[in-house]
């Protein structure tokens, strides 16, 4: 994504387009491996000598907020972050560590007697062995 769409987002969202803002969003937008916080600063310290984790705890905390970016907290590991896109469950390789995006579409997750609850927010979270990892074992 161009710097130009990234900067219209960022304003879209009530979000001054720093150029370090706007570097973090292309990480995120090019990098699709739900990175940690040490993952994108150490990505970026040496394009943006001047960048501390805490601008990108910061950034990703305003990015959280304004719905740019889920937060996952998958099986008491590192936060770790993502651009909310499309709908889709999270599986995490129980050897390797990969977390894989996978297309998710059902709506209707409430079984019978419970249709009035409101979903706010929905998060699931698979974990097991990828076909990489199993044919090891």
């Amino acid at each position: 994504m161009e710097t130009k769409a990234i900067t219209e987002i960022l304003n879209n969202n009530d979000i001054k387009p720093s150029y370090a803002r706007i570097q973090i969003y292309k990480y995120l937008e090019m990098y699709k491996s739900h990175p940690t916080v040490d993952e994108i600063y150490l990505h970026l310290i040496d394009e943006i000598p001047t960048l501390s984790k805490t601008t990108v705890y910061n950034t990703l905390n305003l990015f959280s907020e304004r719905e740019l970016v889920l937060v996952l907290n998958l099986d008491n590991l590192e936060k770790r972050y993502e651009l909310v896109e499309q709908n889709h469950i999270h599986f995490i390789c129980e050897s390797c560590k990969k977390i894989y995006d996978i297309p998710y579409e059902d709506n209707n997750l409430l079984p019978k007697g419970f249709e009035n609850f409101q979903i706010e927010e929905k998060h699931i979270f698979l974990k097991g062995q990828c076909p990489k990892c199993s044919k090891l074992n």
